[in-house]
């Protein structure tokens, strides 16, 4: 929950009129109440100062082991300053962990021949009635924004439930993944190589699984194999590239992963050979493509959170003008989430349909938030 305190009135910054003749009354501040306006916070200075350019994947990286090196080196740059950003707890990261979730859930559905594009999941999951998913593309979206948006343990009881939602086998050994994640956490000190392994030992389990050894990657030429688990492949991977980041957050002490790797793998810089193949968990050369995911995405993530600040800023500076009852409630919604319906506004901080819809319409007067459906109807509202 983000703490807001009010404007302190007096503040040097702000002009004030000359006062009368008699003594002021000094007002001492009382405790910030829940569902009070909030105030602006102090801006992140790390996330004005920018991305340095050094630390960017280049368009065409070096090939053999100055790749390797350079990769690793931009990655843990980029993930260094991310980590400081994120280590200061901006009142926006729950905005940001969503936004980063859609990333990866529209990416990871293009990998899965899924139809629903950006638009099509984030109505999915803020327009359905009761929270429901009806489309298989949804319940990735899902997947993404429940395990970036809370602490979580690499045990078999939550690898468990990933895999439920993913709607993988149900006979994955996910006791023995569980112990494998548990001793690359624990013999790895380096959390990339630790992130790769990670990915690769989720893909070699899935692999193991299949019936009489069958090669799921050549399911299209082999007609024995097992067609059912040919299909879950994307899955499977989905599952892996999840496992990179949850090891990436455990070796960096972060809370809760961040979506990262799902977000990059498929832009075509990180395509390699003369068939421009992506990058598959467990292959040769998984570890470089990993430490080159990353670098991009940390340098995206850092982007994102850049702009994000900005925009929260704007929103916490206003705040004090908006006299909506509830509008603190509203403003907190805004921070913790990618967007917000006005129902679910006026369900959630207990305004009526009409007091929700004119706050709204407020601060896009305002210019603090921003309409991003681009429809009449059944409008989205986010940073």
């Amino acid at each position: 929950m983000v703490r807001f305190a009010p404007a302190d009135a007096f503040d040097a910054k702000t002009p004030v009129a000359e006062p009368p003749e008699e003594a002021l009354t000094v007002v001492r501040k009382r405790p910030a109440r829940k569902g009070e306006e909030p105030s602006s916070s102090p801006c992140n200075q790390l996330l004005q100062q920018g991305f340095p350019p050094w630390a960017r994947l280049p368009i065409a990286p070096a090939v053999g082991a100055e790749a390797g090196s350079g990769a690793a080196f931009r990655a843990g740059a980029g993930l260094a300053l991310l980590d400081a950003a994120l280590r200061q707890d901006p009142p926006f990261s729950g905005a940001l962990r969503q936004r980063l979730a859609l990333r990866a859930a529209t990416s990871c559905a293009a990998l899965a021949r899924h139809r629903e594009d950006f638009s099509a999941l984030r109505d999915a999951e803020h327009l359905s009635p009761g929270g429901t998913h009806t489309s298989p593309a949804g319940r990735l979206h899902r997947f993404w924004r429940d395990f970036s948006g809370r602490p979580v343990e690499p045990d078999a009881k939550t690898l468990r439930r990933a895999a439920d939602l993913l709607e993988l086998p149900q006979d994955l050994d996910l006791k023995a993944l569980a112990e494998a994640l548990r001793q690359i956490a624990q013999g790895e000190n380096n959390p990339l190589a630790a992130a790769a392994q990670a990915s690769a030992a989720g893909m070699t389990l899935f692999c193991d699984a299949s019936p009489a050894g069958a090669d799921v990657s050549r399911a299209d030429n082999n007609p024995r194999a097992d067609v059912s688990r040919a299909g879950n492949r994307p899955h499977a991977e989905i599952l892996a590239f999840w496992l990179s980041d949850l090891m990436l957050a455990q070796q960096l002490g972060w809370e809760s992963p961040l979506p990262m790797l799902a977000t990059v793998i498929a832009h075509p810089s990180l395509r390699r050979g003369v068939a421009g193949r992506r990058p598959r968990p467990g292959e040769p050369g998984w570890a470089q493509a990993v430490a080159c995911s990353y670098a991009l995405a940390a340098s995206e993530a850092f982007a994102l959170a850049a702009e994000l600040s900005r925009r929260s800023e704007k929103l916490l500076a206003i705040a004090p003008k908006l006299r909506a009852k509830g509008s603190g409630r509203v403003i907190e919604l805004l921070l913790s989430d990618d967007v917000i319906s006005p129902a679910s506004a006026s369900k959630l901080a207990r305004l009526s349909d009409r007091a929700a819809r004119r706050l709204f319409d407020r601060l896009i007067e305002l210019d603090a938030v921003r309409e991003l459906s681009g429809r009449p109807n059944f409008r989205l509202y986010g940073l």
